[in-house]
């Protein structure tokens, strides 16, 4: 039976004060994403790109204004993910910045707890309370675990949509003073950059799996500033130190390998940034791997 991919475009620049990210899911579509699915087997549905209320009109970028249309383009993001769940679907969103997982992964867990593997360079664990930027897209796994903005923790249904023994960070190496000790103390499992560069990134994704084993299905959700800028430049936050492009191409051979991919996050990459659509290229080199492309 040929198994159907559901693209799903979130164009959201909301979550922080950087233009451009809102452009992500077309760059992808441009990249070629849906005629490498279709070439390794996968029928592609694509749903365009839902519409962000109120995205160019914005007078501020107080996170006050910025909650509402953040929560409503959420709550579409979240039916569509559990719908295309329900509809056996495998669904692939296209970011936009990282506040749009709040939708996403909200929408996957509705029927059902999953494993998450969140690589990213950042934690994206802050508060409104602990942040220095007041940026959504820096509070987006916070919020996720019902620690956030009342309006964000309870989009599609009241409370934390996962819990900390389900989440697995790789590739982190860039947080906030008081972010640090928040996820020190969360309850996740965080491999930072210096994990990676001790272990090896074979036992880390080892490790992983066998922590999340309990969970038949995972979700990724792939930040695409986990990569080192050399890898893929079009980021809005770029971090130096990142993971090399065999380094990500492992992890999405792993988690393909191990058959229990269910769904996926592609965020945060900013075409104005890039140089010729490389960073989108990057990532559609990646999610075919994710997809079943293999060396031999």
């Amino acid at each position: 039976m040929t198994k159907t991919v559901h693209l799903i475009g979130i164009p959201m620049d909301l979550g922080q004060r950087h233009r451009g990210v809102d452009m992500g899911p077309v760059a992808i579509r441009y990249a070629g994403l849906a005629g490498v699915l279709q070439g390794l087997g996968y029928q592609t549905k694509d749903a365009g790109n839902i519409n962000i209320p109120g995205h160019y009109t914005l007078s501020d970028t107080r996170l006050c204004e910025r909650i509402i249309p953040i929560r409503t383009a959420c709550a579409t993001v979240y039916t569509m993910g559990r719908d295309a769940l329900r509809n056996s679907e495998i669904p692939i969103f296209l970011g936009g910045d990282h506040s749009a997982a709040i939708g996403s992964i909200g929408g996957i867990t509705h029927d059902g707890p999953c494993g998450l593997i969140w690589v990213d360079a950042h934690g994206d664990f802050n508060t409104p309370e602990t942040s220095n930027t007041g940026n959504i897209h820096g509070m987006s796994l916070a919020i996720l675990l019902g620690d956030g903005p009342g309006e964000l923790v309870d989009v599609g249904r009241k409370g934390a949509k996962i819990t900390p023994a389900d989440v697995i960070l790789i590739g982190v190496r860039d947080l906030d003073p008081k972010e640090k000790i928040r996820l020190k103390n969360s309850g996740c499992s965080v491999y930072t950059m210096r994990d990676v560069d001790e272990l090896g990134m074979h036992r880390v994704l080892r490790e992983a799996l066998g922590k999340i084993s309990r969970r038949a299905k995972i979700h990724l959700s792939l930040d695409m500033d986990a990569l080192d800028p050399g890898e893929a430049p079009g980021v809005g936050t770029p971090s130096p130190g990142g993971l090399t492009y065999r380094e990500a191409q492992l992890i999405m051979e792993t988690i393909a390998d191990s058959g229990r991919l269910q769904s996926v996050d592609v965020m945060e990459i900013n075409p104005i940034l890039d140089h010729c659509n490389r960073t989108a290229q990057v990532a559609v080199s990646l999610l075919a791997s994710l997809f079943g492309k293999t060396i031999f």
